[in-house]
């Protein structure tokens, strides 16, 4: 069992075909320093927007897994995640120049003999795990997703493939249940490739979708047999509905220990659990009870930040990912200063102190990257601003703080407050980057 973050020694290029849109996609995989996270760069795209593998930014797409940010998208990225996911890998920069992850054999053997050519290190930060302690169930129609609390090392994972009852002959019931040990996903889940009816094929096609996808890539099923190729397991469909799971559940961010038992499930579900799971995450971290691997404390906040009472407007940091992305907490309460005089019989935080603790906040993310570390973020410009909801004396805000774009002198810095996961306000700012006496 690893104990320690994981990226690559050195970086490798895949090239190839997008299974749905048919385009050709160079990806370069390059190595990341410690909780810096996985993230792809568009470098098609002409401001080379940053794309970071969140849940915050699971896209809505038919047959695959989408992520979507600052104008730009990625999809089909779960086979890659699977991979990384099945290795250990939590740092990556994913350089990419097409929306889709190329296909390759449509398994994710290709994704994990790439990555060990490169050379898997680890880092020196301990690996981050979420250990479920109560149940989760999903149904939708005829699929169900339940997710238990497990004691073992490893996530283990149940499938059921049974579309019988839909009076379907072409495919057999199949079940499998597997532990997601890095052994047994490389020899039991990573070659098993993905499937199609050959009775769908058209109607993809005719929906924009599958455009990329051939007897090479893709198990065309015909009157309960494969066309034009052989099948590496005799359970292979049910293998790869596994392998599409381990890599949705990806996006959590940590290794899940759990229990989860799945029939007839496909992304939507998996992104449904993936969300869920993302909530209990949440609520752990608000109570404290998350591990705080890169958090910080009101005094190392206070050693970052120059402000102080009654402008310090951030409690705890509980999360930084290299200088990509922070979130942070603000509890507000009656004795806040600034209610003696806003609304003293209806309190309610003034807007622009929102958008200013938002902005200390991004802030301590881009001081946080070793070379700013002597410098202050002093803020230019404020973009996109909305303020969604009243904040009232008894809320906790839940800051966020994402990157998109950091140079020597300047960062540029999506930033959100959630109060119960529901948005109240968001802002875009620009900061210039300032040595002290400037």
């Amino acid at each position: 069992m690893r104990k320690s973050q994981r990226t690559i020694k050195s970086p490798v290029t895949l090239s190839g075909v997008g299974l749905h849109t048919g385009e050709r996609a160079n990806m370069t995989l390059l190595p990341a320093e410690a909780d810096a996270g996985v993230s792809f760069v568009r470098v098609d795209v002409a401001h080379k927007p940053r794309i970071r593998a969140s849940a915050d930014h699971i896209g809505q797409r038919q047959r695959r897994t989408a992520l979507e940010f600052g104008g730009a998208e990625v999809h089909t990225v779960e086979h890659l995640f699977a991979a990384l996911s099945g290795l250990g890998i939590d740092n990556l920069t994913i350089e990419i120049d097409a929306p889709e992850v190329p296909g390759m054999d449509g398994s994710s053997m290709p994704f994990v003999e790439s990555l060990q050519r490169a050379g898997i290190q680890d880092l020196k930060s301990p690996r981050r795990e979420f250990r479920l302690e109560e149940p989760i169930a999903i149904e939708n129609g005829d699929s169900t997703l339940f997710a238990l609390p497990n004691d073992g090392a490893d996530l283990m994972i149940e499938y059921t493939l049974d579309y019988r009852d839909n009076g379907s002959t072409e495919l057999p019931l199949q079940r499998l249940a597997v532990s997601i040990s890095e052994e047994n996903f490389r020899e039991k889940i990573a070659p098993a490739r993905t499937f199609c009816l050959a009775s769908e094929a058209e109607q993809l096609r005719a929906a924009g979708l599958g455009l990329g996808a051939n007897y090479d890539n893709t198990l065309v099923i015909s009157d309960g047999r494969v066309l034009e190729n052989e099948l590496r397991f005799q359970d292979e469909f049910v293998r790869h509905k596994i392998l599409d799971l381990v890599g949705d559940l990806f996006l959590l961010g940590r290794d899940l220990k759990a229990r989860v038992f799945a029939t007839r499930t496909g992304h939507r579900d998996n992104m449904e659990l993936v969300r869920r799971l993302t909530e209990k995450l949440h609520d752990r971290e608000v109570k404290g009870m998350a591990p705080k691997d890169t958090g910080l404390d009101i005094n190392e906040i206070c050693r970052i930040l120059p402000h102080r009472y009654p402008f310090l407007l951030i409690d705890r940091v509980i999360e930084i990912d290299g200088h990509s992305r922070a979130v942070g907490l603000k509890n507000v309460t009656i004795n806040e200063a600034f209610f003696q005089g806003h609304w003293p019989g209806e309190p309610i935080m003034p807007g622009v102190l929102q958008i200013e603790a938002m902005a200390q906040l991004a802030g301590v993310l881009l001081l946080r990257k070793l070379e700013n570390t002597e410098k202050t973020a002093v803020l230019l410009s404020i973009d996109r601003v909305k303020l969604r909801k009243a904040v009232t004396p008894g809320d906790q805000i839940r800051l966020e703080a994402e990157t998109l774009k950091l140079k020597s002198k300047t960062g540029y810095v999506l930033t959100r407050a959630k109060v119960n996961e529901r948005l109240v306000s968001e802002a875009r700012m620009k900061f210039m980057l300032v040595d002290p006496g400037s």
